[in-house]
């Protein structure tokens, strides 16, 4: 996690630079840029420091190892969902919630209950019917 730890790092420490030079050349009469810049900078940090204790916390992974070898990376890569229907009802839940917003108030509580139940659904996935562990 090195790598994505110098990288994100370097970029708090690129924006927050460029956001102050924002802020002298446009005499601070634009605070959008200049306070979108910070933003950058601090959410780039917040990554950065993410990764750093990870990284603190994890074994050695083949990808920080300048002279390691594709093989050494072989093998499962984590856990994924197996074959699901829960993103569906899911992401119809979301549409009706944004058309709610639009349309009228009445779809977007329907949408909202719709999505809530699909999320506790594709949540609790594994704790039910045949994927239960």
């Amino acid at each position: 996690m090195k790598v994505e730890t110098t990288l994100f790092g370097a970029g708090a420490l690129f924006f927050t630079p460029i956001a102050v030079i924002y802020g002298f050349v446009t005499s601070w009469h634009e605070p959008v840029g200049a306070a979108a810049l910070f933003l950058t900078g601090g959410l780039a940090a917040l990554i950065a420091l993410y990764f750093f204790f990870t990284s603190r916390r994890i074994d050695f992974r083949p990808e920080d190892d300048p002279d390691g070898e594709i093989s050494q990376g072989a093998g499962d890569q984590g856990m994924f969902a197996p074959y699901s229907w829960w993103p569906l009802p899911l992401a119809a839940g979301a549409a009706m919630l944004f058309a709610g917003l639009a349309v009228g108030w009445w779809l977007a509580f329907i949408g909202a209950g719709v999505g809530a139940l699909a999320l506790v659904g594709w949540v609790f996935e594994f704790y039910r019917g045949e994927h239960a562990h």
